[in-house]
C-alpha cells in the first residue's frame, strides 16, 4: 500500500515515516484492497504554548469508498496505535458490509417457470 505522509508546519524524523508506514501496513491483513492512504500529521497547541498535543489524520481509500481516523495524544506514535484500532474497526464493518451485498446478490431466485395445463 502506498502512504504519503504530510507534516503540517514542521520536519517529520524519517523514523517517525517508517512507523507509520509499518503500522499502516499492518491494516492489510484484515482487508487486502485498500490502494492508498494519506496521513496529516500536525501539532496542537495546549494551555500552555510550549506543550503541543500530536494530531494524526489518516485516510485510507477502498475500492467505493474513503475510511477516515483521526486522533490526539502525547507523542505520534501513541495517537497512530489509537487511530489504527479505530481503522480496523472500521475496515471490519466495511467489509462486513461489502460481504453481505455480495451475499444478497447472489440470492436473488431465478425465475418460476410457469407450466399452463391445457383443458
Amino acid at each position: 500500500m502506498k502512504i504519503h505522509v504530510h507534516a503540517v508546519h514542521f520536519d517529520v524524523d524519517p523514523k517517525l515515516v517508517g512507523f507509520i508506514q509499518s503500522k499502516l501496513n499492518k491494516l492489510e491483513t484484515f482487508y487486502d484492497k485498500i490502494i492508498s492512504g494519506e496521513v496529516f500529521l500536525k501539532l496542537d497547541k495546549g494551555d500552555s504554548t510550549k506543550i503541543h498535543k500530536k494530531h494524526i489524520e489518516i485516510k485510507l481509500s477502498v475500492p467505493g469508498s474513503i475510511i477516515f481516523a483521526e486522533e490526539k495524544g502525547t507523542t505520534f506514535e501513541e495517537a497512530t496505535d489509537i487511530a489504527l484500532e479505530a481503522l480496523k474497526s472500521q475496515i471490519k464493518k466495511f467489509k462486513e458490509k461489502k460481504n453481505e451485498v455480495e451475499h444478497k446478490k447472489r440470492e436473488i431466485p431465478a425465475e418460476e417457470e410457469v407450466v399452463e395445463d391445457d383443458f
